[in-house]
């Protein structure tokens, strides 16, 4: 049996080139307005005209393949090349038997991960592959996982003037997604909360939050609350300081790098409420280990 690997993430334009087509993706064909286009690539420009997500993902690939034995990696990402498409039809050439698909994302929702998953059927039936396919749903209670975040936490916390450690804060965020998806039961916060439980536990914080961010300008209301909600309330009720642990994403991008080190960082600093973001597992190598078991746990026997 010939056996893969599909590492799935969103995609990132690589540069403010790409950004128009990047955005008319996401948005399905519809071109973005340019008022629109303008917003966007001017975050991208902030954080220093473009985005390290795809050279994180390549990293974070490379790094499982290199702890598995026999079995080919592939990326394929949502809105940008390399595309899932592609890496699927690839397999399809490679002469892949067996792949497993892991998403870049730890919490399941059937706007995410569900999607991922359906966008590999679609083209594995494009295609003419027909090879067997597991799906990782979510590992958002991984040890390892947990563990680089009880780090993490513990780290930004030290970064905290020290007088303001003791009585911080940690928030733990995740990408909002429209409302309509709890309507199904979708277990996306469910397994949040989760996480942050966990890691709360594991590393001693009495008083932590779940929070949502980076929500999507449509007319359908989003989850929430959004953080540049939470800290104006949290600065009013007395908190010392703040601690962002974004552990919905695994890697240094717009999300992170602008939505939390400029956005959120900026409204804090009005606020005069210290706030520090814990850092990102990108290609750490305890986390990188965390993913490989996950891999190996869904492998063929």
């Amino acid at each position: 049996m010939t056996t893969g690997v599909l590492v799935m993430a969103y995609g990132t334009p690589r540069d403010l080139s790409e950004v128009e087509a990047y955005y008319t993706d996401i948005r399905r064909g519809r071109p973005p307005s340019p008022d629109q286009l303008e917003e966007l690539t001017s975050r991208y420009r902030a954080i220093g005209g473009h985005s390290p997500l795809l050279a994180i993902t390549t990293a974070q690939a490379e790094g499982i393949g290199s702890r598995l034995d026999n079995v080919a990696v592939y990326i394929g990402q949502k809105h940008a090349p390399p595309r899932i498409e592609d890496a699927v039809a690839k397999m399809k050439t490679d002469g892949i038997d067996h792949a497993v698909g892991l998403v870049l994302a730890p919490h399941f929702s059937s706007m995410s991960v569900g999607d991922y998953e359906n966008r590999v059927v679609a083209a594995a039936g494009d295609c003419g592959w027909t090879g067997a396919f597991t799906m990782i749903p979510s590992w958002h209670l991984e040890p390892g996982y947990l563990a680089f975040l009880t780090r993490a936490v513990h780290t930004a916390r030290d970064e905290l003037p020290e007088a303001a450690r003791d009585g911080s804060i940690v928030l733990f965020t995740a990408h909002s997604l429209p409302e309509r998806i709890l309507r199904s039961g979708d277990p996306y916060p469910d397994q949040l909360r989760e996480t942050a439980e966990a890691v709360a536990s594991r590393a001693g914080i009495a008083t932590w939050e779940t929070a949502w961010q980076s929500a999507g300008r449509t007319t359908d209301p989003w989850i929430g609350p959004d953080i540049l909600e939470v800290l104006p309330r949290l600065k009013k009720e007395g908190a010392p300081a703040v601690v962002v642990c974004p552990c919905g994403f695994v890697a240094d991008h717009l999300e992170v790098l602008y939505d939390v080190d400029i956005e959120a960082r900026k409204l804090a600093d009005q606020l005069e409420l210290p706030l520090a973001r814990t850092p990102s597992p990108n290609d750490d190598p305890g986390f990188i280990d965390a993913l490989a078991a996950v891999v190996k746990r869904a492998l063929p026997a």
